[in-house]
């Protein structure tokens, strides 16, 4: 017996279409997909939020001075002269950051190797790269999944039959995050 279905597809394209539907699970926390898909997502799906939920903790805050440039009221850098040029303005802000220790940074390795990358667009500026911004799904699974699930020993996601689809009768359900 397989250990896995194959879905109809060459290794390469099943990688990609069960990556693609796990990072939109995660995203948007639930999906319409087929029963068989489910259940391979499900599989895959409840061992990153087990992860993400073991190593929710396990980091260290570090303060950390950076040098940003000062901007005006309207978001512009302020210049000022030195030395006849135009130089950008810069101040010193202190900031907590997190450090991951190792394992927490080997789980978020292992994460982002099965999650695509996912960019938010706006909808006004649609199909314009300004206003773009790069949503963290492994920040999102560490700060909101982890401790959503922590006292919890498995079962993160459910399947509810919705039906049978009208082309071909495969039975279609949604995949949803408890």
């Amino acid at each position: 017996m397989a250990k896995y279905r194959k879905l109809g597809r060459t290794s390469d394209q099943r990688k990609a279409l069960l990556r693609n539907q796990i990072t939109g699970l995660i995203y948007k926390g639930r999906i319409v997909t087929t029963l068989a898909r489910a259940k391979e997502v499900q599989k895959i799906a409840e061992g990153l939020i087990a992860l993400a939920a073991k190593e929710k903790d396990n980091y260290e805050t570090v303060t950390v001075s950076a040098k940003v440039p000062v901007k005006d009221k309207d978001g512009k850098r302020v210049k000022e002269v030195v030395d006849g040029k135009k130089v950008t303005k810069f101040e010193t802000v202190e900031k907590q950051i997190k450090k991951d220790l190792p394992s927490r940074m080997h789980a978020r390795r292992q994460i982002l190797r099965v999650l695509y990358p996912v960019t938010e667009v706006p909808t006004t500026n649609a199909g314009k790269k300004r206003g773009t911004k790069q949503v963290d799904l492994v920040a999102k699974m560490f700060d909101e999944y982890g401790p959503k699930y922590a006292n919890r020993n498995g079962g993160y996601t459910r399947i509810i039959k919705i039906g049978q689809r009208k082309g071909d009768g495969a039975m279609e359900v949604v995949l949803e995050l408890v």
